[in-house]
């Protein structure tokens, strides 16, 4: 590694200082150290420098604490794999909001790095994991009041976050979102119809804006959820049966080519697409008193 001759110098400083006894400006020089992002480790008579990650690395989902300093709204996405459609959504949030942006990479964190600043933390977790408990986590761990969950391929046009909170605030709906529709009664809840704005049964994690605290009391994302699809209907429908009312809106987004769908294995999208819808349909299929208002 080619370290910088001023930081190894601050190295050689630290190490003449320790061996001087003079702790306090030991102590100083490796606080110095830290802020110019490098960490310095004590070995018998020497010492090593090593970058610091600009991201976060932990074991497992479990090992995740408070990730980012509370506020009222934070973006949250799971990126597995095609990290340039995440950096290229984080460049296009960043031209109209600077609110906090937290990327759980369940991969290789690559091009991320290139994204985070001082209002977007990358955090990866090196346990295989599925998309429910990944997003259970997020919901769990960024101490914010209201948390939009979106995909890594949904770009912003525009301002998406403000006419969102104004609704949001009103405290009428839990969840409001930009692409959703209602569960199709006629053909036995076996799909779901977009109507276009309105008052809605399910919306879709695309751009999904939920109220924390209402999202953590239902019981999050369903953790037996492995893939992203199906699964947000799922907890939708959790929102409505506990009287949560979830609204669709016309806001300035667009969707890029969706490769969580379109570039994984057909199989095991399809498998786990399947395995999440069916758990709505035993769950909630005849629960017709949840659901919105027809239109």
């Amino acid at each position: 590694m080619n370290i910088p001759e001023e930081i190894w110098k601050l190295g050689v400083e630290r190490q003449e200082a320790r061996q001087g006894r003079d702790f306090a400006l030991a102590d100083r020089l490796r606080d110095q150290l830290a802020d110019l992002g490098w960490e310095i480790f004590d070995q018998a008579g020497s010492f090593e420098l090593r970058e610091r990650l600009k991201y976060t690395v932990v074991e497992n989902l479990r090992a995740i604490t408070s990730i980012i300093e509370p506020c009222e709204v934070a973006i949250a996405m799971i990126i597995h794999g095609f990290e340039e459609d995440a950096v290229a959504t984080v460049k296009s949030i960043r031209q109209f909001t600077s609110v906090p942006i937290v990327l759980l990479s369940l991969g290789d964190v690559g091009s991320l790095v290139d994204v985070i600043d001082a209002n977007t933390a990358v955090l990866k977790v090196d346990e295989e994991c599925g998309w429910g408990p990944a997003a259970n986590a997020l919901l769990q761990n960024i101490p914010c009041q209201f948390l939009i969950i979106m995909d890594p391929s949904t770009r912003f046009l525009g301002d998406a976050i403000t006419p969102v909170l104004d609704q949001l605030k009103e405290s009428t709906f839990s969840g409001v979102g930009w692409k959703g529709g209602l569960i199709n009664i006629d053909d036995e809840w076996r799909s779901v119809d977009d109507k276009g704005p309105g008052e809605v049964d399910v919306l879709f994690s695309y751009f999904f804006a939920v109220d924390r605290q209402a999202a953590i009391e239902v019981g999050g994302f369903n953790p037996r959820a492995l893939y992203y699809r199906n699964a947000d209907i799922e907890f939708s429908l959790r929102m409505r049966h506990a009287r949560g009312l979830l609204l669709q809106m016309d806001l300035p987004l667009m969707q890029d080519r969706h490769h969580g769908y379109h570039d994984v294995d057909s199989d095991f999208r399809d498998v786990q697409s399947k395995k999440n819808y069916d758990r709505v349909l035993e769950r909630f299929r005849g629960k017709n008193a949840i659901l919105s208002p027809r239109r």
